[in-house]
């Protein structure tokens, strides 16, 4: 079947994310916009996930525990989780990886930690707008430890991306999937990776930004594991 997805939303938690973007605001939009499934990529931290899952529970809207996690070579790499358990795993990973810096809310924003009620219950202190000391060999052999997909973002973009910061993609790196930008020319990118999966993310952080019903994925079944198991 066919269902249509956004794999890449960040919420209040991320620096650079709109303090609008909290769990119940977020799905929501996701069913105006009727779409099946999403995932939440906040910047080198999973700790909204939770809530989001928790109030799409009730929903026909399927959520996947995600990160975006910024290499050391400052490219962002989605990854994709099967549960919320491996996504914490590798969020101490990615934790333990970061610089020792505080956030600087008057320069990048709050990070905010919302639950399922809408209630700001903390603020993550560290920076994590920031690189880890992961590379992307070492994210993809974490993330596939975990049974997860990971994959490059938004490779048609002037920075953060593994084209921008790298000026290729590394043939021996084990992915078989890339994110590009709904601006992007798709037919130029599917005639030069045509081997790959391309899929298309609204990367939102804020709320109109969110995909509307446009963008597909082919499952047998509307589950994580078949999600995982296609971008693999």
């Amino acid at each position: 079947m066919k269902y249509y997805y956004d794999f890449h939303i960040h919420t209040a938690l991320s620096p650079c994310g709109d303090e609008d973007m909290t769990p119940n605001n977020i799905v929501n939009m996701a069913l105006l916009k009727e779409l099946d499934m999403i995932a939440i990529t906040d910047h080198n931290s999973c700790e909204n996930v939770e809530a989001v899952m928790k109030v799409a529970q009730d929903s026909n809207l399927l959520v996947i525990p995600g990160m975006e996690i910024e290499t050391s070579e400052e490219v962002h790499m989605v990854c994709l989780f099967p549960s919320l358990e491996a996504a914490k795993e590798m969020q101490e990973i990615v934790y333990n990886s970061l610089p020792p810096l505080k956030n600087r809310r008057d320069i990048f924003g709050r990070q905010l930690i919302v639950n399922e009620f809408e209630e700001v219950i903390g603020e993550n202190d560290r920076l994590l707008l920031t690189a880890t000391s992961l590379s992307v060999y070492d994210v993809v052999k974490y993330v596939a430890s975990f049974k997860g997909a990971t994959y490059p973002a938004h490779i048609d973009r002037n920075s953060y991306s593994i084209i921008s910061n790298l000026g290729w993609i590394p043939e021996d790196l084990s992915i078989n999937t890339i994110e590009i930008s709904k601006n992007a020319d798709f037919d130029k990118y599917m005639s030069e990776y045509c081997s790959l999966n391309i899929i298309i993310s609204s990367d939102a952080h804020y709320l109109p930004d969110i995909s509307e019903r446009e963008y597909s994925i082919e499952l047998s079944e509307k589950s994580i594991a078949k999600v995982i198991e296609a971008l693999n």
